[in-house]
């Protein structure tokens, strides 16, 4: 597996399950980094299944917001699937504002989101 500095991915069955390293992801550099890292996941190494796991993610800036907006393009364009799990009511109220919550996939919990690419 490549080696990551912002993300921590592992497999269960053929689903990429991400987790966040960094609890806020907020300034430019990192922020750039992650999209490296998350599109490299599609555009290197195939995968189709993401699942965006937030349960570590305490703030998230909307810079962050448009890498995961380029990111969901890029799976798609891939015939792939991006989902979205554990994220904090504070953090889902900003997807809810910017009607995101309407363009993500988003699931209670990474189990209810696994059993979702089924």
């Amino acid at each position: 597996m490549t080696a990551h500095r912002r993300i921590e991915a592992s497999k269960i069955g053929e689903v990429t399950v991400v987790k966040f390293v960094d609890k806020k992801i907020l300034d430019e550099a990192s922020i750039q980094e992650l999209g490296a890292e998350l599109f490299g996941l599609v555009e290197q190494l195939n995968r189709k299944s993401i699942l965006l796991n937030f349960t570590d993610v305490e703030f998230l800036s909307s810079a962050a917001l448009g890498k995961l907006i380029t990111l969901d393009r890029k799976v798609k364009a891939a015939k792939g699937r991006l989902k979205m799990s554990n994220i904090r009511p504070e953090i889902l109220e900003v997807f809810q504002i910017t009607k995101l919550n309407k363009v993500f996939d988003i699931r209670k919990d990474e189990a209810e989101a696994i059993a979702a690419f089924q």
